[in-house]
């Protein structure tokens, strides 16, 4: 069976199209800058790539090209859109409605269109992809797959607000977390990797990237996460700012004059490590300028590791049994430097890292602590797009 999953940003559209259950990666394709002058349409197979410069002014349009690249006479890997069986969506916001993946019907649709307030930078381009999909690709079955519910198994008093019960009750104001689907794919694989049980796994996952967030999992069901109501809270991200004292805000709209819309501005795309350095919300370019002395790039590492290591702490108190701390997603695969600075200190709970296999692992499965490391510390290379195309198959065949 063909699976195609397709990722809708606001600006983007990332696509696999894999044969299954045999989970071979026939195609892969991005189509960037949607909306701008010029767009990019990049496009891979086993066969060779290519990237083109295009022009795209909408969703609809990205999918066109997409199906395009897929049916090409010249490397394409597919004759028609009907031998695409099912199409796999990823969905950033489920809200309580979706406890796991869901076959895409009229009424599935418009509850991910109710929850758009929930998600208003993520969930409207995800819609937007869902419904171009259904069109081009008619005979397929349309499988939602969902970040957030991964998350729905935390208990009451780990995702409610010390706010009024009311504004829970009528609006879901509660976290809800996210990078579920790669939480999911991760605890799965580092079940596997160490030969345990998944619901006897205990594991503290680290999703570090532009995007950051942490899952204390038990049982191999995620307990509590540092992301909330939006993707705003927890740790210190490229340019979110994460945890904050709510009062800065009330400052910040009342000295400075600040608008709504300003402040969404501030707090998602001019602070984190970029508003602390002054240089960078690329990691790698923070860690060059510290390396020549840049005080503020030094600082923002600095922050950066504090934060991650803090909730480190808290979710080890949370489990107090803990079988392993995995490092995903870009910079927790290819930072070594930021894994060190983040564990160091943590001896005392058990956690011994292996110097030389931390340095030398980048972007691999690896274990990167000591043998007698009660807890095991792992690096494993997240695969969202697998993850949801093992659900849109079970899904889609019945599996």
């Amino acid at each position: 069976m063909n699976v195609l999953v397709v990722n809708c940003g606001s600006s983007s559209v990332k696509y696999r199209l894999y044969e299954m259950p045999r989970e071979r990666l026939l195609a892969r394709g991005n189509v960037e800058k949607i909306g701008l002058a010029s767009s990019t349409h990049a496009y891979a197979t086993d066969a060779g790539e290519w990237q083109r410069e295009v022009q795209c002014p909408d969703h609809d349009r990205a999918l066109q090209l997409m199906a395009a690249a897929l049916m090409a006479p010249q490397g394409g890997v597919i004759a028609s859109a009907d031998e695409v069986c099912a199409v796999g969506h990823r969905v950033v916001h489920g809200g309580e409605a979706f406890r796991e993946s869901a076959i895409i019907d009229d009424t599935v649709e418009a509850t991910i269109e109710s929850l758009c307030p929930l998600a208003p930078l993520h969930n409207p381009p995800n819609l937007k992809g869902i419904r171009a999909a259904r069109r081009l690709f008619g005979r397929a079955r349309h499988v939602a797959v969902f970040d957030t519910a991964f998350h729905e198994t935390l208990p009451p008093h780990a995702y409610l607000y010390a706010l009024p019960y009311r504004f829970y009750q009528e609006e879901h104001i509660r976290k809800y977390g996210f990078h579920g689907t790669s939480f999911r794919y991760i605890a799965q694989r580092a079940a596997q990797l160490m030969q345990r049980p998944l619901d006897q796994f205990n594991a503290i996952l680290c999703h570090l990237g532009n995007g950051s967030s942490i899952a204390a999992v038990r049982g191999g069901k995620s307990v509590d996460t540092s992301m909330g109501l939006t993707p705003l809270e927890g740790l210190i991200m490229g340019t979110r700012c994460g945890d904050i004292d709510p009062g800065v805000l009330f400052h910040l709209l009342r000295r400075d004059g600040m608008s709504v819309e300003k402040l969404d501005q501030l707090l998602n795309k001019e602070s984190g490590v970029l508003g602390i350095s002054g240089v960078s919300n690329d990691m790698r370019l923070i860690e060059e300028a510290a390396a020549k002395g840049h005080a503020r790039a030094q600082l923002a590492l600095d922050c950066f590791h504090y934060r991650v290591r803090k909730y480190v702490g808290a979710y080890l108190a949370v489990l107090v049994r803990v079988d392993a701390i995995v490092f995903t997603a870009g910079i927790g695969e290819r930072g070594p430097d930021t894994r060190a600075a983040i564990l160091a200190g943590l001896e005392p709970f058990g956690i011994a890292l292996d110097p030389q296999a931390n340095a030398t692992c980048r972007a691999t499965e690896a274990r990167i602590s000591t043998p007698d490391s009660r807890i095991q510390v792992w690096v494993i290379p997240t695969n969202e797009e697998l993850m949801i195309a093992r659900d849109t198959y079970q899904l889609a065949s019945g599996a």
